[in-house]
C-alpha cells in the first residue's frame, strides 16, 4: 500500500489491541494513528486527514456507537470500520444503520481485517476525488454570467438552440455564441460532458 493511501484511525481503550493492530497493519503498508478513546480522536481530527476508522464498540466514554453519531452530526464523512468482542445482530444492525462501512467480530481473521481496511481506504479515496471535481466544477460555473448560466440550464433541460432563442428572446446565432463561451469556460469538449457536468453539480 502507498503512502496516499490514507491512514486508519485505530480507537482502542486495550492497549495490547492498539499494539498489536498497529504492528499488523504497519507490516501489511498501512498507517495506522492509534487513540485510546474516541473522544481523543474527535479533538485532534481534522477534515483533510484522509482515511478510515477503525473502532472498538464498547469503551469507556464514548462508545463506537456514539461516535458515528458524532461524525455524521459534524458531516465527517470518514468511513467507520466498528469492531467488537461482544457482536450480536441488534448492535451491528445499529451500526450498519449509523453509517458504518462495516462490523467485525473479534478475534478476526488478519486477511479479512485487511481486506475490509483497504476497501475502507479506497472508499474514502473514490469520495475525496469526487468531492474535489465537484468542487472544481462549482469554481467553473462561477465564471458564467447569468445569461450563459440561463442558456446552460434551457441546454441541460434538452431545449435546442431555436427553442432557447425563443425563450430568451435572442437570435440562435447567440445562443451558439453563449454555447461557446460555456464550453470554453466549463472545460468541456463536448455537449454531452457539458450536460453531465451540470447535472452533477
Amino acid at each position: 500500500m502507498d503512502d496516499e493511501s490514507g491512514t486508519v484511525f485505530l480507537i482502542d481503550d486495550d492497549a495490547g489491541v492498539r499494539d498489536s493492530l498497529t504492528l499488523l497493519l504497519s507490516l501489511k503498508g498501512v498507517r495506522t494513528q492509534p487513540f485510546a478513546n474516541a473522544e481523543s480522536f474527535i479533538e485532534t481530527y481534522r477534515p483533510d486527514w484522509s482515511g478510515c476508522v477503525l473502532t472498538d464498540l464498547r469503551m469507556p466514554g464514548m462508545t463506537g456507537l456514539e461516535l458515528q453519531a458524532v461524525l455524521r452530526e459534524r458531516q465527517v464523512e470518514v468511513p467507520v470500520v466498528v469492531l467488537t468482542a461482544h457482536g450480536d445482530v441488534a448492535t451491528a444492525r445499529a451500526a450498519l444503520k449509523n453509517g458504518a462501512f462495516d462490523f467485525l467480530e473479534k478475534p478476526i481473521d488478519d486477511v479479512m481485517l485487511i481486506e475490509v481496511l483497504r476497501n475502507a481506504l479506497r472508499a474514502d479515496r473514490a469520495r475525496r476525488t469526487a468531492a474535489s471535481s465537484r468542487s472544481s466544477a462549482d469554481a467553473r460555473i462561477e465564471r458564467l454570467t447569468g445569461r450563459e448560466r440561463e442558456v446552460l440550464a434551457l441546454i441541460t433541460a434538452g431545449h435546442q438552440n431555436r427553442e432557447i432563442a425563443t425563450q430568451l428572446g435572442i437570435s440562435p446565432r447567440t445562443v451558439e455564441v453563449h454555447k461557446a463561451r460555456i464550453m470554453e469556460k466549463l472545460e468541456c469538449d463536448s455537449l454531452a460532458q457539458l450536460i453531465r457536468m451540470n447535472l452533477a453539480g
